[in-house]
């Protein structure tokens, strides 16, 4: 059964200022920026629960619930893509291969 309340996100001014401008900037791919404001409105001074992140940012509780508990557990590296299984991209970036 899940639990009722969200864990609370605290974070550094430094970690509030790196999560600012990795949703910002044009260079951050979308679903790290994404992730980041997932975590932003997580640690806001309402500290809304998930359903309410979720309503607000049009997604499912379960991502707002899945990226704050990755954030929790590993910090700013738990918003980057897991590493995949499978076979690796043969192609590479120089189109030769």
């Amino acid at each position: 059964m899940p639990l009722p309340f969200a864990a609370e996100v605290s974070l550094t001014e430094e970690q509030h200022e790196l999560l600012e401008r990795i949703s910002r900037a044009a260079s951050t791919p979308q679903s790290l920026a994404f992730r980041a404001r997932i975590v932003l409105r997580a640690a806001g001074p309402d500290r809304p629960p998930n359903l309410q992140i979720a309503a607000e940012l049009d997604c499912s509780r379960h991502t707002v619930a899945l990226w704050r508990d990755r954030f929790l557990e590993q910090g700013l590296p738990g918003l980057q893509d897991a590493p995949r299984s499978g076979r690796p991209p043969r192609v590479s970036p120089l189109g030769t291969g």
